[in-house]
């Protein structure tokens, strides 16, 4: 049994395909879970619940915790660092490993340029720290020798139908909506975006490879990182609009704050964006000699199969 917690979000449903290469047995659990192969076993919880957590856990011999949460540090706060303890607890009760899906935000800011698994870990935001405890929790218990588990750490990511992904949010939809697609701060800087359907498959071998665990790998991203320019043009030109950017300052982003949520979220991120954000997977691409999706290719079949 492979369990997935967090199954309806972008990776959750890629990776339910992706497992059924390993088994059959694949429990999905989210508040409202839907099959994605027949044979899936759905099992409807409320993670906020320990109790919950540890009835999705029982019986499961990998758990994948994919779990995305509302983008606001006080949830973060409240709800990251007990949905990692009650995995933890329910994983070691029940001798069941953990692949933990994780991003870059717990990195040292002067790391960002070129991110691998052995960059130093200071982060520079409050949600960094956030990342940081639940990272620490799950490989202090690896390192004591309570329990099986691993990290699977993605760049942000874009793909088919991932409305959580920046490239698809202000790129993509404001190319639909005749509007400029839109960047953070520099669009002159790189940035690396890992392809949905890459880090699903990535995290399944991960989960089935016995001598990944007890480590952090960063899922396959090509290493050919592309400027935010670069990257929006790849969006134009395939979309046949012109090639044009509206890049949003630091004083803009706070003003929108003031009347939209998710915008007083993100200032404190800008720090990836003012600098080049370069995510270095060859571990992983070593290890498994595996090729990542290349831009080109990723946008193409992105915009393709986008609904």
């Amino acid at each position: 049994m492979q369990t997935i917690l967090g199954a309806n979000g972008t990776i959750g449903s890629v990776l339910a395909k992706e497992l059924t290469t390993y088994t059959s047995s694949i429990r999905l659990v989210s508040r409202n879970p839907k099959k994605v192969n027949a044979t899936d076993e759905l099992l409807p919880a409320d993670l906020s619940d320990p109790a919950q957590v540890e009835q999705a856990i029982a019986g499961s011999d990998v758990v994948y915790l994919l779990v995305g949460f509302e983008y606001t540090l006080k949830v973060w706060q409240e709800k990251w660092p007990k949905l990692m303890q009650a995995t933890i607890d329910a994983c070691i009760k029940h001798n069941a490993k953990l692949v933990f899906f994780d991003n870059v935000y717990l990195y040292d800011i002067n790391a960002i340029p070129h991110m691998t698994e052995d960059s130093p870990i200071n982060p520079p935001s409050k949600k960094g720290m956030v990342r940081r405890q639940i990272a620490d929790m799950l490989m202090a218990a690896v390192k004591q020798g309570k329990l099986t588990g691993l990290i699977a750490r993605s760049a942000d990511f874009y793909g088919p139908d991932n409305d959580k992904s920046f490239l698809i949010e202000v790129v993509y939809k404001n190319i639909k909506k005749g509007k400029k697609p839109n960047w953070f701060i520099k669009a002159d800087k790189k940035h690396s975006f890992t392809y949905t359907p890459d880090a699903a498959k990535a995290t399944a071998i991960l989960g089935n490879t016995p001598d990944a665990y007890g480590q952090v790998w960063h899922l396959p991203t090509d290493k050919n990182a592309l400027t935010g320019k670069e990257m929006i043009s790849l969006f134009t030109k395939e979309m046949n609009v012109p090639d044009k950017i509206f890049t949003l300052p630091m004083w803009l982003l706070k003003l929108l704050g003031l009347f939209m949520p998710l915008m007083r979220e993100m200032p404190e991120m800008m720090y990836q964006y003012d600098r080049d954000y370069v995510f270095d997977s060859s571990k992983f691409n070593t290890r498994f000699n595996f090729t990542p999706t290349t831009y080109q290719q990723g946008v193409k079949e992105t915009i393709a199969q986008t609904k």
